[in-house]
């Protein structure tokens, strides 16, 4: 069982940056492959990044690529979305999950968090 907490959220002008965490218990952290989603009030979650176990392997949606990163350091059971270029459109809860399989599909995720709160404003 993994539970998985965010933090790093909040309120950031257009162009600002913002560096989200998300700190997992247990001690399988490292077998799990981890992405993080956002969903925008009135809009459906979607898949922002993803990166597997050993970080190797990473992916990220054509609206956030050469703007964010996603990084994990397993010593310390974290993963990381660092956002650089905020945009308005950015808006959204950022929700942080493990799964089994590097996939980009939420239902295949096995342990969400409860999610952080992002707004841009422009």
């Amino acid at each position: 069982q993994v539970q998985l907490v965010e933090s790093g959220g909040g309120l950031v002008q257009a162009g600002g940056s913002l560096r989200l965490s998300c700190a997992a218990s247990g001690r399988t952290f490292r077998s799990y492959a981890m992405g993080w989603f956002r969903q925008a009030l009135g809009k459906e979650r979607e898949c922002v990044a993803t990166i597997s176990w050993s970080g190797g392997m990473t992916y990220y949606a054509d609206s956030v690529k050469g703007r964010f990163t996603i990084s994990r350091d397993n010593a310390k059971n974290t993963v990381y979305l660092q956002m650089n270029s905020l945009k308005p459109e950015d808006t959204a809860v950022y929700y942080c999950a493990a799964s089994s399989k590097h996939t980009v599909i939420a239902g295949l995720y096995d342990h969400w968090g409860q999610g952080t709160q992002v707004t841009v404003s422009s």
